[in-house]
């Protein structure tokens, strides 16, 4: 395998340089971070429905679909990427996807340690200290390579994370800022700033390479020669087009956003025959969390809507329905034109 440790690059050939290299067929490690901040969408989403695009133009955002899967995410110099390229056949490689995950983040996992953090592996594909997050990974196949890609995140921009996205309204958003706070951490936040600052790009990327390196064997230094650099600006053309960020991904109904895995923030509308209902809240780890509900269902009884709210909360997505009937049957609660399976609409999450 060749290693590529370029430090910090334009932020589109941050993107490029793996795409570039798993086309060309060349198995490869890659230590980059962007130059300059922009917003990078997973290869199957809408980038209408999940960037905010006006507030990305106004501020000379740029933003990015990869072919790797996952969700949108503001990325910046402060995040560290390693992108490693296999070909799909290398017996290196688990076929198994939690096999997969838990072999190319234990270097990650490793560097993390060196830098006193302890960390642990959380399936499928997560790195957390504590209970929060520390690394974005995704993995996906781009020709007849297998790519993984993920980061070492120094710091994170939580504020800017929230405005970039297209949300619902701004309750929605500062929700989505809280969850991100709360379940997101970096290297200054476990370290402190004076301790992290330690923790150079060059000190960093050369612990990525020496742990890789570890599990993969000794790699051969590379660098932009001109065949990279050609495919790398012939994937530009097509990548940086209107027409490939425009291409429709996938319907949904509503708004959710994933923090990590086993973390969603999530709002649901349904127009019933009875009116409009609206739902607010998280789930974590297949549980409901600060529920809100809102509509046209005013002919509930005094306080009957915190109490509902309060029977949903902490209890597993699956049971929504049986708590249902149960709060109709105690309360006596009336919603003309607005039965059981409306509310099923902006509550079986994940259904």
């Amino acid at each position: 395998m060749e290693l590529y440790t370029l430090g910090k690059i334009p932020w589109d050939e941050s993107q490029l340089i793996y795409h570039a290299l798993a086309r060309l067929g060349r198995e490869a490690l890659s230590l980059v971070s962007p130059a300059t901040p922009y917003v990078c969408i997973g290869f199957h989403q809408d980038v209408e429905q999940e960037v905010d695009l006006g507030f990305c133009r106004a501020n000379h955002i740029p933003v990015f679909r990869r072919e790797v899967g996952g969700g949108a995410v503001y990325l910046d110099g402060h995040q560290l990427f390693f992108q490693l390229v296999f070909h799909k056949n290398n017996p290196q490689v688990p076929r198994n996807k939690a096999a997969f995950y838990r072999k190319f983040l234990q270097p990650i996992l490793d560097v993390y340690q060196r830098v006193g953090i302890p960390v642990r592996f959380k399936p499928v594909n997560d790195v957390v200290a504590g209970t929060r997050k520390i690394s974005g990974t995704g993995a996906g196949e781009i020709g007849d390579a297998v790519v993984f890609v993920g980061n070492l995140i120094v710091d994170f921009d939580y504020e800017m994370m929230a405005k970039v996205l297209r949300v619902p309204d701004e309750k929605f958003r500062d929700k989505v800022h809280k969850t991100l706070y709360d379940n997101l951490s970096t290297i200054r936040r476990e370290l402190g700033t004076d301790a992290a600052r330690e923790w150079t790009e060059a000190r960093l990327n050369l612990l990525m390479g020496e742990a890789f390196q570890a599990l993969l064997g000794p790699m051969i230094p590379g660098g932009k020669d001109p065949a990279l650099m050609k495919k790398m600006n012939d994937l530009r053309e097509r990548m940086l087009s209107e027409e490939w960020l425009h291409q429709k991904g996938r319907p949904r109904e509503g708004r959710s956003v994933k923090i990590r895995a086993g973390i969603d923030v999530v709002q649901r509308v349904y127009k019933a025959a009875g009116g409009l209902i609206r739902s607010d809240f998280e789930v974590e780890e297949g549980r409901f969390r600060r529920v809100r509900l809102s509509g046209d269902f005013f002919c509930f009884p005094e306080g009957a809507v915190h109490l509902l709210e309060a029977s949903l909360d902490s209890r597993r997505i699956e049971s929504a329905r049986d708590l249902l009937v149960a709060f109709y049957k105690e309360t006596g609660a009336e919603t003309p034109g607005i039965e059981i399976d409306d509310w099923m609409k902006v509550l079986a999450y994940g259904a």
